[in-house]
């Protein structure tokens, strides 16, 4: 069952479970895009296909809030904001490294292998290389210990500039700062204590949206609560407790445009 977080006539916000895939795609998996159109045409009673724009898109092994268009007329609008950087996704997830400052940018260029369905970081004059550029910020650290063998963990915010395959996980583990659960791209050492707590998803959740609504015009900010055993390790504290809230968050009053 897909968790619905807001919907209107002419929006639908989801939340994605992970290792779900959001377009149907030569797996045959089921994918979200399908289960949602299928929703809407059971709840509405709509006979024949029924139109849901796809705006934007996560990765298959990570979960988190999209938003969807129900008319072409919101889809053209959202993808809009898309366009002009006003549609805003922000992350949240727990690494394992060093981490020597509180907040920063991480800038680099990113080479996709189609073959392999990865993506690395190379120089920027390479051939098809992409530029990726992300913002973070650590809001909490602590030490875990695990079989004997202590970790420096953070909770990051991360805010992406540009959107490309992978970004996250693989700008990440090239800064030092490898997320956890992440089996394709961490450190021998990440995915060993990744391991050893039994992680099974990656500890990366796209918890906020921003945008405007395409008909009110007014801004909207909707908010969902990461889940995870890697989450559960800063929910344990006070002050983890501060960045991530145990109740599930609706979406924010609208504010007119200033």
């Amino acid at each position: 069952m897909i968790n619905i977080v807001y919907e209107d006539n002419h929006l639908l916000v989801v939340e994605k479970p992970v290792n779900i895939i959001v377009q149907k795609d030569n797996t045959n998996d089921k994918d979200l895009l399908s289960m949602l159109k299928e929703y809407l045409k059971e709840k509405y009673n709509k006979p024949g296909n029924v139109y849901l724009g796809l705006i934007h898109r996560l990765d298959r092994p990570v979960g988190g809030i999209m938003v969807f268009a129900k008319t072409s007329k919101a889809a053209g609008r959202l993808s809009e904001q898309v366009r002009n950087k006003t549609f805003k996704k922000t992350y949240l997830a727990v690494v394992n490294g060093k981490f020597e400052k509180q907040n920063g940018v991480l800038e680099d260029y990113l080479w996709k292998d189609g073959k392999s369905n990865t993506s690395k970081v190379v120089a920027a004059g390479e051939r098809d290389a992409k530029q990726a550029k992300l913002t973070f910020e650590v809001l909490q650290k602590k030490e875990t210990e695990v079989a004997e063998e202590t970790r420096q963990l953070a909770l990051m915010r991360l805010h992406l500039l540009t959107g490309r395959h992978h970004q996250i996980r693989v700008q990440m583990s090239h800064a030092g700062m490898s997320l956890l659960g992440d089996y394709k791209y961490a450190d021998p050492y990440t995915m060993e204590f990744s391991e050893k707590i039994q992680l099974k998803e990656i500890a990366l959740c796209a918890n906020e949206l921003y945008l405007k609504n395409p008909r009110t015009k007014k801004k909207q900010v909707f908010r969902i609560e990461p889940e995870g055993k890697a989450f559960e390790l800063f929910r344990q504290e006070e002050k983890g407790r501060e960045s991530l809230e145990k109740s599930r968050i609706v979406p924010e009053r609208e504010t007119e445009d200033r």
